[in-house]
This record gives C-alpha cells, sequence and structure tokens, in this order.
C-alpha cells in the first residue's frame, strides 16, 4: 500500500525536540483498517517512507488529538533533504510494510 501527500513539518514542543508530520486522515483511516490486527507495541504502524532522495524505515504512531498517525522525521533525514523549518510542506512516499498486511 503506497501513499503520496503533501503536509506540514512540526515540532514538538515538550522536551524532547521530536519532528513530526501528521499523515491525513483519510490516509490514517485506510491504514487503521488494514492494519488492525497487525499493529505493534502502542499501536504502531512499520512503514517505509520516502522523502525528496531519503528513504528509511520507522513506525508511524496513533495520536488520538489528530485522529490520525504522527510519522516522526529524524534529524539525519531532515539535514539530508534541508528542512530545518518548522511548517514546511514536506511531500511524503509512505508504503506500510507487507509484514503489516
Amino acid at each position: 500500500m503506497n501513499h503520496r501527500f503533501r503536509a506540514p513539518l512540526w515540532r514538538h514542543t515538550g522536551a524532547a525536540a521530536w519532528w513530526f508530520i501528521t499523515v491525513p486522515t483519510e490516509i490514517a483511516d485506510e491504514i487503521e483498517f488494514l492494519t488492525t490486527d497487525t499493529r505493534r507495541g502502542f499501536g504502531s504502524v512499520r512503514v517505509e517512507v520516502s522523502i525528496g532522495a531519503t528513504t528509511w524505515q520507522t513506525s508511524i504512531f496513533p495520536d488520538r488529538a489528530s485522529s490520525s498517525y504522527l510519522l516522526p522525521v529524524k534529524k539525519a533525514v531532515r539535514l539530508a533533504e534541508g528542512l530545518i523549518d518548522e511548517g514546511v510542506i514536506v511531500e511524503v512516499e509512505l508504503s506500510v510494510l507487507d509484514e503489516m498486511l
């Protein structure tokens, strides 16, 4: 299952300096439906993500506040792709890994 979308990059304001992209709700709803019986700890879903020329595997995590999933974007990816400003719109390609389906 491959999805392409554009969404803003944002920074968590808590003690940890994590950066995220919120998956659009229509995509999140499809992921939730298809992975109902295979989600991991905390309801996470294993994915492969591409932003620009950078591809990596990670997990997305459910977020009650947005009724969606949060995609963490690690520092190495942000630096490699020049994503240094909060609010920048990022083009994302996201695939749920086969082990989850």
